[in-house]
């Protein structure tokens, strides 16, 4: 009983911060509706069978990006928030695909992923919201991660190893992980007071951790003959 009563205990204490944060509260929104587009648009990406090719992913990527941090302060920024997150979740369409229909078992690992990040995401903003430790000392680390993760990943281009390539897998997972902790203790802690800002920092940390969830799970199932 006193664990039961600790866990509702937690979270009714999630909710009070949630409600009396408005920062928070308005992420958490902008949020939820971001990833509904974003699922919208990689559903719609893998009925049609899109390839929108490296240039106009960066292109998109980066001229969307930066038109979320101009408009931040004002209405246009929730605009370009919806339409950078659902640009972001139509790119996705190629790799989705290819394990939908590469893979014998391919609905099974996109909907393990899916949960995976789900899970992780819940779990770990419920224990800084509860615990209001600040995790913003992880800002360091956490950038040395991933610029190791990228010069490994450049490094493992030409080497071709799966182990090398397991091991940035599970690296790049580790940091988008923390970087989950980090942007939502920012926010409690009054290090980010701009929601759009947020927003679009935590769908970044959640949509690389699911990209690279299903990296993982894509390696440990083979494909089809």
């Amino acid at each position: 009983m006193p664990r039961l009563q600790s866990t509702a205990h937690g979270k009714v204490r999630s909710r009070s911060i949630i409600a009396e944060h408005e920062v928070l509260r308005n992420t958490y929104c902008l949020l939820g509706l971001s990833l509904v587009i974003a699922s919208l648009a990689a559903f719609a990406s893998v009925v049609t069978r899109a390839h929108p090719g490296l240039l106009l992913t960066f292109i998109g990527m980066y001229g969307l990006l930066y038109c979320v941090n101009i408009n931040a302060n004002n209405g246009y920024g929730i605009l370009f928030t919806f339409l950078f997150t659902g640009f972001m979740g139509y790119t996705l369409g190629p790799i989705l695909s290819l394990v939908l229909h590469g893979y014998v078992n391919g609905t099974q690992i996109l909907m393990t992923t899916m949960a995976c990040t789900g899970t992780i995401f819940l779990a770990l903003s419920a224990y800084v919201l509860t615990t209001r430790q600040d995790f913003t000392y992880l800002g360091g680390m956490l950038f040395i991660g991933l610029f190791a993760g990228i010069c490994l990943s450049l490094l493992n281009f030409f080497l071709g190893y799966p182990i090398m390539h397991l091991m940035i897998t599970a690296l790049f997972i580790l940091v988008f992980s923390g970087l989950i902790m980090y942007h939502t203790s920012e926010i409690i802690h009054g290090g980010e007071r701009n929601y759009i800002i947020a927003t679009v920092s935590l769908f970044l940390a959640i949509y690389n951790l699911f990209l690279y969830l299903l990296q993982l799970f894509m390696m440990l199932n083979g494909r089809r003959d």
